[in-house]
């Protein structure tokens, strides 16, 4: 069990639809892609390996987010005016807004989510917890976002991380702020 033996090494998004998550999206809102299984068997340092794994997709929208971010800084230093342009400073903007929102969101401490995986390999009894809990985790994690419970939390550490990378961003290139292409300054 793996992604190779899965098929799941591929850029098709077909492969990595999951029936469950596409119904989600469309009636909640929120949707997931198929979980990637993985063999523990295959990790040379087991506690290591699964946070590496855990905190790879994570970290993989917050280097997107950064990129998009870089990119907008210099479309808006350099650029000049222009449809495709324009189209180009929206399209990275939001590309750097919708990866923090999925790196946070993927930090939540919620099985299936990354950041419970994490601190299930940090912390041994929270492990057993999320192994008492799992069976019912995802309508918890569906509960908590239904009823805006953890509408606050997940503000305010979004805020907190785009507003941190675009200061660093900003200092990077030496721009004074950076807009949405709508209008809005950041």
């Amino acid at each position: 069990m793996t992604p190779k033996y899965d098929g799941r090494l591929t850029l098709n998004p077909f492969k990595h639809l999951d029936v469950w998550g596409t119904l989600c999206l469309l009636v909640f809102h929120v949707g997931w892609a198929k979980p990637v299984r993985i063999n523990t068997r295959n990790y040379k340092n087991k506690k290591r390996d699964t946070i590496l794994v855990a905190a790879a997709g994570v970290v993989m929208n917050f280097l997107l987010a950064f990129v998009c971010m870089i990119l907008h800084g210099l479309l808006y230093k350099y650029g000049s005016s222009g449809l495709i342009l324009n189209y180009l400073y929206v399209l990275t903007y939001y590309g750097a807004v919708l990866n923090i929102g999925l790196g946070v969101f993927n930090l939540i401490p919620i099985p299936p989510l990354d950041g419970s995986n994490i601190l299930a390999e940090i912390f041994p009894r929270v492990a057993e917890f999320y192994w008492k809990i799992r069976p019912y985790s995802m309508w918890i994690l569906l509960l908590l976002l239904g009823t805006g419970i953890l509408d606050v939390p997940i503000s305010l550490l979004n805020s907190a991380v785009i507003n941190g990378m675009w200061s660093f961003v900003k200092s990077i290139l030496r721009v004074g702020f950076v807009t949405t292409g709508g209008g809005t300054v950041i």
